[in-house]
C-alpha cells in the first residue's frame, strides 16, 4: 500500500540570510569568488518587500517609506553559499543631483562590471512597468549576457484578468529583448510568487531549495 502522506517542502535557504555589509563604493564589496544574486528597482517598487518575503524575515531588508533613502549597496550572506545584494532603487526625484549621478556610477558599475553577479532580479510595481531605467537595467544584463527575472510586484493591486494580460505583455518584450530574460506575478502583500523566485534564486547561486 502506497503512502498518501506528502513530502515536507525543503527549507528555505534564504531564510538563513544575515546582513554582512553596505558599501557606498565597488572597492568596499568582498574580493572573492562567491556568487551573487542582486535585486533592483525603481525606489518605489517593493523590492525590499519582495526581498523580506522570499528570505521569510520581516525585516531584513529595511522597508522605508521614503523612495530613495538607500544609497547603498547592501550584502546579505546566505549559510548554504553565496549572497543576496539589495541595490539602490533608481527613479527617485526628491534627492540631490549630485547622488542620482552617483547611483549610475555605483549601480551601473556593479551591474556591468561586478564578476560575482550570476543574476539580477528586477523588481516593477504590476501597474508601472517596464520604464526607461527599467529597460536601461535589463539592457546591461543582455550587454554581459547575464539571465534577468523581472517580479512584477503588488500584483494584488489588478485583477486576475489584468495582471495576467501585463504579465504577458511584459514576458513578449522580455523575449524580443533577450530570450532567456523571465517574469512572474508577485504580492508581498498577498504572500504569493515567493516560492517561484526562490527557484530562481537556488538555481543561479546552485543552492537547493
Amino acid at each position: 500500500m502506497t503512502s498518501s502522506a506528502v513530502s515536507p517542502a525543503p527549507p528555505n535557504p534564504f531564510a538563513q540570510a544575515r546582513f554582512l555589509l553596505s558599501a557606498a563604493k565597488l572597492a568596499q564589496l568582498p574580493q572573492d569568488e562567491a556568487a551573487e544574486a542582486a535585486f533592483v528597482g525603481r525606489s518605489n517598487s517593493g523590492k525590499s518587500s519582495a526581498l523580506n518575503l522570499i528570505c521569510e524575515q520581516k525585516q531584513l531588508a529595511r522597508v522605508s517609506k521614503t523612495p530613495g533613502r538607500t544609497q547603498l549597496i547592501n550584502l546579505f550572506g546566505i549559510p548554504s553559499g553565496g549572497r543576496l545584494v539589495d541595490l539602490p532603487g533608481y527613479g527617485f526625484a526628491q534627492v540631490p543631483e549630485a547622488i542620482r549621478r552617483n547611483w549610475g556610477g555605483l549601480v551601473g558599475g556593479y551591474v556591468e562590471q561586478r564578476p560575482n553577479l550570476r543574476g539580477l532580479v528586477v523588481v516593477m510595481d504590476i501597474r508601472h512597468p517596464l520604464t526607461d531605467l527599467d529597460r536601461q537595467m535589463l539592457g546591461w544584463c543582455s550587454s554581459r549576457e547575464l539571465p534577468a527575472h523581472v517580479l512584477l510586484s503588488k500584483a494584488d493591486k489588478l485583477g486576475f484578468g489584468a495582471s495576467k494580460s501585463t504579465l504577458l505583455k511584459v514576458q513578449a518584450e522580455l523575449r524580443a529583448l533577450d530570450p532567456a530574460m523571465t517574469a512572474q506575478l508577485f504580492s508581498a502583500q498577498a504572500k504569493t510568487g515567493a516560492d517561484a523566485a526562490r527557484a530562481v534564486l537556488c538555481a543561479w547561486l546552485g543552492l537547493g531549495g
